[in-house]
């Protein structure tokens, strides 16, 4: 056992201070006296007396266990009585020193070196009257506050909410790509539950004597725009197409990079949409396929006035006519399907043109440079009839 700290000049022991007044003897409270030097005496026999009896009942791997904490983790100790407990017998020392003190420091700072309460034993129980709770709360450390361990101290972990789309506008890459277009807008919600959507591949089709589709189109100014999808000319009044009984007027076409629709399993290098709406708002879509080869007069002409600012537009003193878009074959296949962008409304007839017309390539670096890929990609056939011309 460690000897005890010697004592300081100037504070000399209770036993050896001549007598005073009552009013001056101490200035410890009334509750916490000195000991003498004989209750010191019996109260570190009692002490040894108690760890003696202690130690014959250990076992080997207790007495492993017991061995002093010189790392300061006092927080790793067990909770056991304290006639057993090793933090206190590593720590009794301390507290006969400050016993031996006796300079008036009060019991509260004795308190902070101690885990557990001291062992229990006659003459100190005789001379030592109870504790205010006020000392004991001085006397317990900051890191004493418990410590919340299991389920209790963790917070059940949330799952990822579903991302807000609603400010993305859509696209045909990223996050507003066609994969969330059903997810940007209330009013897209067909795009991904739709059953008649497009573009497809035209290869299972079913081959009849079609209507030719009559072909009514003038020459006409043009306003043409970069709407930020693609490049888009508004034509005047006037030119329409009539097909199964229905006159539909020709209101605008664009332009796709690469081709939307595959026919048999073939794309190409540019798709052209002629979009025609009849009085009741139904929608009639013709599509041409563009391939590379020789330069096509109307689409120089378009990209001779492109207007510098994407979604400006140009209205040049210079007139089109729509037909010069127009293979010269006009067997065509026909379907029910949807537009190929946003909020792809259902309920439109296409016409596809079942052969190509010719632009440069050139012209179709142009496009390119200003929407390198522009197409949605193909969607279900969704059991669909298609018919064919012969």
């Amino acid at each position: 056992m460690a000897e005890a700290e010697p004592m300081p000049v100037d504070a000399p022991e209770a036993a050896d201070r001549p007598a005073e007044p009552e009013a001056q003897r101490s200035i410890l409270p009334h509750f916490v006296r000195p000991l003498t030097a004989a209750e010191k005496e019996a109260a570190v026999q009692a002490r040894l007396s108690a760890l003696e009896h202690a130690s014959a009942r250990r076992t080997s791997e207790t007495q492993d266990h017991a061995a002093p904490d010189h790392g300061g983790s006092h927080a790793k100790a067990p909770a056991k009585p304290a006639a057993s407990t090793h933090a206190t017998a590593d720590h009794a020392p301390a507290q006969a020193t400050a016993a031996d003190k006796g300079h008036g420091e009060p019991a509260a700072r004795e308190a902070t070196t101690r885990h557990e309460a001291p062992v229990k034993h006659e003459t100190a129980v005789a001379h030592e009257a109870p504790k205010p709770k006020l000392v004991l709360a001085r006397a317990a450390p900051s890191s004493a506050q418990p410590v919340r361990t299991g389920a209790a101290s963790r917070r059940a972990p949330e799952k990822d909410a579903a991302p807000d789309l609603s400010h993305i506008h859509w696209d045909y890459s990223g996050v507003g790509g066609p994969d969330n277009w059903g997810k940007l807008k209330p009013e897209f919600a067909t795009c991904e539950n739709g059953n008649r959507q497009s573009p497809i591949d035209i290869n299972d089709g079913i081959r009849v004597d079609l209507e030719p589709i009559e072909f009514n189109y003038l020459p006409s100014y043009f306003r043409i725009v970069d709407n930020g999808h693609t490049v888009q000319v508004n034509v005047g009044t006037g030119s329409t197409i009539r097909v199964m009984g229905r006159v539909y007027d020709l209101i605008q076409f664009h332009f796709h990079r690469p081709s939307e629709f595959r026919i048999g399993g073939r794309g190409y290098d540019m798709e052209v949409h002629l979009v025609h709406q009849d009085l009741d708002g139904r929608l009639a879509v013709v599509s041409v396929m563009l391939e590379r080869g020789t330069a096509h007069p109307i689409v120089q002409t378009l990209w001779n006035n492109l207007p510098l600012e994407q979604r400006a537009s140009y209205a040049p003193e210079i007139a089109i006519d729509p037909n010069d878009l127009l293979p010269v074959d006009r067997r065509y296949a026909t379907f029910m399907g949807s537009l190929t962008t946003p909020p792809c409304t259902e309920g439109v007839m296409w016409m596809v043109m079942r052969q190509p017309v010719q632009v440069s390539v050139d012209q179709i670096s142009i496009f390119s440079r200003l929407h390198p890929m522009n197409a949605r990609p193909l969607q279900d056939m969704a059991g669909r009839l298609i018919k064919m011309s012969r």
